[in-house]
């Protein structure tokens, strides 16, 4: 595994043992005195300040006996050995701190029953990830697709540390050998299944038409010089590019590398890289769209009612877009024209009003009456709350724009696809229906460039009062 995914991975459990700390302890202390002791001696207000303490002890035991270094579900020892760990030596200080400072009033059973409590509720936690992480990654997260390039021996031990992360999301999609070299003896060294392998001179195809997040180049000195157009490529596509550092005598400090277990490798992204506040837009996307979805469900029920009275046809519009690298999911609307709408595209192409690969009619006369009022305060796009909780779709982003007009973008103009497609962007305090293509491609990359959540918070904010004066995409 990549070392800033470790990272972040060791961050997430330790916020999870930390919430299962605070859990513990008041699950304890409700235990002790409502089951065991229905009328405790001292009231629970005396214990307040254990918490914290104990919280920390438990969570500076993890980081000094380095359970979150390195995280591994694969191995079940891990998963018991971890918590008996962190009980037993907080437990122990727990003990001592009390003992030591003469705080007769703090009851040893409730540390007793806390010290078990988390115990067992680590050790299910890890349990539960260990079972359930591939199946959570593959429904939410998918695999990020690799494509290795090379022709040495240093391919078969990339793809061996790739297919052995397979769990973590991570997946090879094919071989690229440099000149005429074969790989046929990489793919049968341990692998645990056959890939197809590629000419490198291949690869602006393989970018278009197929889904490739990450290009490693196991390369030698002498094949750098020949792989400076798949750099260019990848560098304008947005995909990200490492490349082994096996002929380096040593590490720039100021080179960005990361590391495929314990192979250092030079990255290169024209994306963000950030992956705890990534982690932390995600978040708000799913709280944000549970809340939304709660909130509105009368809106949508009287939505749903609206248009099914007044036009015959489904109340939802399912509509096939690109997201993430060019991964395919369906879009939600609410049906906002007729039945038959995208059968009368090409017949009214001379109307079309933006440049482009894009087609968009200020007046679209296939609107129904209710489609253009929802159109006019984007009461359309609600459905796709769905889209960003499951994870398709993020508040703020790039608009996802469908296969047909991906497969006429130039190449500079794809690099919008390497971020989480969303409701609204840049563009939308422009005026999207105002933008000619170009200009709107341009706002998206900029948006890419210099992305951040106060960026995002901005967007959002500006974007509220917007579609509240019925200015939404028309």
């Amino acid at each position: 595994m990549f070392s800033r995914h470790k990272r972040m991975i060791g961050v997430l459990y330790l916020a999870a043992d930390a919430m299962l700390a605070l859990g513990s302890f008041a699950l304890a202390h409700w235990v002790r005195s409502a089951v065991i002791i229905p009328q405790p001696f001292y009231p629970a207000t005396n214990y307040l300040w254990i918490v914290p303490l104990s919280i920390t002890l438990w969570i500076g035991i993890g980081l000094m006996t380095g359970i979150y270094r390195e995280i591994q579900e694969e191995k079940l020892f891990r998963v018991f050995w971890d918590p008996f760990k962190v009980a037993f030596f907080g437990t122990a200080l727990l003990f001592a701190i009390t003992f030591a400072l003469k705080l007769e009033f703090i009851s040893r059973l409730l540390l007793g029953f806390y010290a078990l409590i988390d115990f067992f509720a680590m050790m299910v936690f890890r349990l539960a990830a260990r079972r359930l992480g591939d199946p959570l990654r593959r429904t939410f997260g998918g695999y990020r697709e690799f494509l290795v390039a090379g022709n040495g021996p240093e391919v078969s031990e990339v793809a061996r540390a790739i297919e052995a992360n397979e769990k973590r999301g991570m997946r090879i999609f094919a071989f690229a050998r440099i000149g005429s070299a074969s790989h046929d003896a990489q793919q049968s060294q341990h692998l645990r299944r056959s890939y197809p392998v590629y000419s490198l001179d291949r690869l602006p195809e393989l970018v278009r038409q197929h889904v490739i997040d990450e290009v490693i180049f196991a390369v030698s000195k002498e094949e750098m010089e020949r792989i400076n157009d798949a750099f260019l490529l990848c560098e304008e596509e947005g995909v990200k590019t490492r490349v082994l550092l096996n002929f380096f005598p040593q590490l720039v400090s100021k080179v960005y590398l990361d590391r495929l277990e314990e192979m250092p490798l030079l990255t290169f992204t024209t994306t963000p890289e950030n992956e705890y506040l990534l982690l932390l837009k995600r978040a708000l996307d799913l709280v944000m769209a549970l809340v939304f979805l709660v909130v509105l469900s009368p809106l949508f029920l009287l939505l749903s009612l609206v248009i099914k009275l007044t036009s015959r046809g489904p109340v939802l519009y399912r509509q096939v877009r690109c997201g993430l690298g060019g991964r395919k999911f369906t879009l939600y609307k609410f049906r906002s024209m007729r039945t038959g709408a995208d059968f009368e595209r090409n017949e009214l192409a001379a109307l079309n009003e933006v440049d482009g690969p894009v087609f968009k009619i200020k007046n679209d006369p296939r609107c129904t009456m209710v489609g253009r009022l929802m159109r006019k305060f984007s009461l359309d796009e609600l459905p796709q709350l769905v889209n960003i909780l499951k994870g398709d779709m993020s508040f703020v982003g790039p608009r996802p724009p469908l296969p047909e007009e991906v497969e006429k973008y130039a190449g500079w103009q794809r690099r919008r696809l390497r971020m989480l497609p969303g409701l609204t962007c840049l563009w939308a305090l422009e005026g999207r229906s105002q933008l000619n293509f170009q200009r709107w491609m341009e706002l998206d990359l900029e948006y890419i460039d210099n992305w951040s959540p106060a960026l995002d918070l901005k967007i959002l904010l500006k974007t509220i009062p917007l579609v509240l004066l019925g200015r939404g995409a028309s």
